[in-house]
């Protein structure tokens, strides 16, 4: 038996040998070796850089991420808060330059959480009569105008060109209708006391995505113009007020009080910028103490922007008594 493994061994290396030495041997054919360098040729081509880039731009133009549209991110949404799934960043600026005060009432309920009710107030109470005329903060369209019975009553959203979104309850009449582009300081609704409401007031709220920011951060109402031209917006600081003085609100609101129902309920006053303004005659304004531009547009029936075109002037500018306006 261990001689038959011997022999067995021994004959297949031989074997093994022999073909080894002829696979060592073994050459392609030179008119296969030739054509095969052809095809390898054949399928070689120099592209240069500058296709290459145009190739590639092709390819990925169309995946780019699309310019977000303020008009249809949740436009359909019959919530006040639209943005419950949408990544939120953690900063933005806000440019907050074309505005118009909603309501030259002074602040008599501020944004923060309420001990007696247990929950926030995502805006701030201003005072105002039922039938006032309440105007757009910003440039914008009306997403919704509706009615909740136990919350906001009577309500208007806009959404703004600068991203944001403003909430005016406790309406009592609508000026506008969803979809209807505004622009800054015109009328939306008439002031009332509808829905959780103990009181004639406008509720004002100003949101960015969602995020409900004290309107006191960029709103200086004892002074009836914005703090800054900008206002950054944080997710860890959106509820913190902004120099809000209630020294400075209360003596603001005893001058509302003295001089409200001459200066809003004057019929005189209003039919004399009426017919001004039909004549299309020029008509000027001397400012008084605790005067603001926010103020004085609503008086006279014009804007923020338009009398800063007229007189050449920033809505940051401090105006000084006794000082000239064209309001027409």
């Amino acid at each position: 038996m261990k001689l038959s493994r011997k022999i067995f061994t021994a004959a297949f290396l031989t074997i093994a040998g022999a073909l080894c030495a002829q696979a060592q041997n073994y050459r392609l054919p030179g008119q296969h070796t030739s054509q095969h360098g052809q095809l390898i040729a054949a399928q070689t081509s120099t592209i240069e850089l500058d296709n290459t880039t145009k190739y590639l731009e092709s390819l990925f133009a169309e995946e780019e991420e699309p310019e977000f549209d303020i008009y249809t991110e949740g436009w359909e949404s019959q919530y006040v808060n639209c943005y419950k799934n949408t990544a939120v960043p953690q900063s933005a600026v806000i440019d907050v330059t074309g505005y118009h005060m909603p309501h030259p009432g002074y602040v008599t309920s501020p944004y923060g959480y309420r001990k007696r009710f247990r929950r926030m107030h995502k805006g701030i109470d201003l005072k105002a009569n039922t039938g006032d005329t309440i105007r757009a903060a910003f440039d914008g369209r009306v997403r919704l105008t509706k009615y909740e019975r136990r919350g906001y009553g009577y309500y208007v959203v806009l959404r703004h060109t600068n991203d944001l979104e403003t909430v005016y309850g406790h309406l009592s009449k609508f000026l506008v209708e969803p979809d209807q582009y505004v622009r800054a300081g015109d009328p939306i609704a008439l002031a009332g006391n509808t829905g959780r409401s103990f009181g004639s007031h406008l509720h004002f709220e100003t949101r960015y995505m969602g995020y409900a920011i004290n309107p006191a951060a960029i709103f200086d109402f004892a002074n009836q113009t914005t703090h800054t031209d900008t206002y950054t917006f944080d997710k860890n600081t959106y509820q913190n007020a902004r120099n809000f003085s209630p020294e400075e609100n209360a003596a603001y609101a005893a001058r509302y009080r003295a001089t409200h129902k001459v200066e809003y309920g004057s019929s005189k006053r209003s039919t004399a910028a009426s017919k001004a303004s039909k004549s299309g005659k020029s008509q000027s304004y001397t400012v008084r103490s605790g005067d603001s531009l926010s103020r004085i547009a609503s008086r006279n029936g014009t804007t923020v922007q338009a009398i800063c075109r007229l007189n050449g002037i920033k809505s940051s500018s401090k105006l000084r008594p006794g000082q000239k306006l064209r309001v027409r």
